[in-house]
């Protein structure tokens, strides 16, 4: 049995905020709404039938490559809300997918929009579209988020300061053998000010560049610029992810 349910083209959960998803102001934390929806769209996949196991049988995995999230109002510890995500079929070379998170009383919490890629779980490059045809095969839904994720990059208004070293290590590594898209958003937020971190992000968009593995440093770079901050991570001088945050 799935812990989700189906309504349509959309597949739902309902999840109760727990203590250690949220930060002490007991709003949900970013990353762990990375978490959750991860989670919700290995199942979605699953019920369309291309989920992890399927594509692990062809030696394939899903990976994801942007994301933008935009906060309405942070779900708190305790809070229960519905968790909707549904597929929205192949743009260029991504895979699109939507979530909304809804409060008891039916009104959007956060709107998501992501974009996935299928890659080799063997040589690491990117499966094109035309060889998962069938994956293409979605009626016509509607947009949590109308734009797809953008792309994110440092603005070159000012030389970023070196925030941070990470290196990747076991709590990082997920099933595919990489670091974990969730960890990265706890990187980034762990390189902002205390007082930024704590306030309520509005819009956050992550890209990921290129996948680290353990035992790999990772140097973190930040940079405000407006009401908004970056956060970049680079191994040996090139990008593996970015991050802005609006405020």
């Amino acid at each position: 049995m799935t812990p989700v349910e189906r309504e349509g083209y959309k597949f739902f959960q309902d999840i109760q905020i727990p203590c250690y998803q949220t930060n002490r102001q007991t709003f949900l934390r970013p990353a762990a709404f990375m978490d959750v929806a991860q989670e919700i769209a290995m199942w979605a996949a699953t019920g369309l039938g291309f989920g992890y196991d399927t594509l692990h049988m062809h030696h394939v995995a899903w990976v994801l490559s942007r994301m933008h999230v935009h906060f309405e109002r942070f779900p708190l510890w305790r809070d229960t809300v519905r968790l909707f995500t549904w597929h929205k079929g192949a743009e260029g070379p991504f895979y699109l997918r939507d979530f909304i998170v809804k409060n008891a009383g039916g009104e959007p919490c956060i709107t998501c929009t992501s974009s996935w890629v299928v890659i080799n779980e063997e040589t690491r490059r990117f499966v094109r579209p035309e060889e998962l045809a069938h994956l293409l095969d979605v009626d016509q839904v509607e947009d949590a988020i109308a734009e797809p994720a953008p792309k994110v990059q440092l603005p070159r208004s000012a030389e970023p300061e070196l925030a941070g070293v990470h290196m990747v290590s076991y709590s990082d590594v997920d099933v595919v053998g990489h670091t974990n898209n969730a960890r990265y958003m706890v990187w980034a937020m762990d390189c902002l000010p205390l007082e930024v971190a704590e306030s309520p992000v509005i819009d956050l968009y992550i890209v990921f560049n290129k996948e680290t593995t353990f035992g790999e440093k990772v140097d973190l770079y930040r940079l405000k610029e407006g009401n908004a901050w970056f956060v970049e991570g680079r191994v040996e001088g090139k990008t593996c992810f970015a991050v802005k945050f609006e405020y």
